[in-house]
């Protein structure tokens, strides 16, 4: 049994905590929080507190904060010599202070307190400094169904970025989507089943060849009536620099953007 004490109660840490108490390979002996009644509807699961002093004995220290905290929090810490970790995807491993065993253990997925992640399918990227430690961050992946895969600094910093490109842009995408539907009073929904195809069509091929639309096509005419149709600038300059890379990507030669707002 791998006893794990959360440092955290944000959306990371109160989704792991679901993950690791339902695991039968995993207690969670303790829940940290700096504001105790954010958490305080798990008391009767789990020991809460506020207190960094009463923070007890246990095989790993999982610190789900904010990034610009984890160094500072992690001298904090009244204790030396224990495996402690942080969730970022960004932040260095040796941000950690020293005083302890250091790791990362990052669960590579896009949190919301209200919404269900199923963690079989959450990969889950482990970084040590003393490799005797990589074992037991493997062992806890694997207790709630995770993928570990071992990764260096730079590697995680990559996939984080990466990660803002796939998940964070492209949610604000939807947003813009969402945005000119209303303006029509159109149904977003109905967007749904082409979001859902666009997701996983990349199960199975690269999203090179999964490319389609009108850029790709070198369509001028319906560019034009789209950028027409775009009422407010940020969007029109959206449209513009992804219809430009799109057809830098696909060999689309001599395309110019249209110059001016559209009318």
């Amino acid at each position: 049994m791998i006893s794990v004490i959360l440092l955290g109660a944000g959306n990371v840490g109160t989704h792991l905590y679901k993950a690791f108490s339902s695991s039968d390979a995993v207690t969670v002996t303790q829940w940290y929080n700096r504001n105790r009644t954010s958490i305080s509807s798990y008391a009767n699961e789990v020991e809460i507190t506020d207190s960094l002093t009463e923070i007890k004995n246990a095989d790993v220290y999982i610190m789900a904060i904010s990034d610009d905290d984890i160094a500072q929090f992690s001298s904090d810490l009244p204790f030396t010599n224990r495996l402690v970790v942080h969730t970022s995807g960004s932040v260095a491993m040796h941000d950690i202070d020293k005083k302890n065993k250091i790791g990362v253990f990052y669960p590579l997925q896009t949190f919301s307190k209200d919404a269900e992640i199923d963690f079989t399918e959450v990969p889950i990227c482990i970084e040590v400094y003393e490799k005797e430690n990589l074992k037991i961050l493997k062992d806890l992946a694997k207790a709630t169904g995770c993928k570990p895969h071992k990764i260096t600094t730079e590697q995680r910093q990559t996939l984080h970025l990466a990660a803002v490109f796939v998940n964070n842009f492209t949610n604000q995408l939807y947003r813009i989507g969402h945005e000119i539907c209303e303006t029509k009073n159109i149904e977003f929904e109905i967007l749904h089943p082409l979001i859902e195809e666009t997701a996983k069509k990349i199960q199975n091929m690269s999203p090179f060849m999964a490319q389609t639309g009108p850029a790709k096509r070198n369509d001028k005419k319906t560019i034009k009536r789209q950028l027409k149709l775009i009422e407010k600038e940020e969007h029109e300059a959206i449209y513009k620099m992804l219809t430009s890379s799109i057809k830098k990507t696909h060999g689309v030669k001599n395309y110019r953007p249209r110059k001016g707002k559209a009318n």
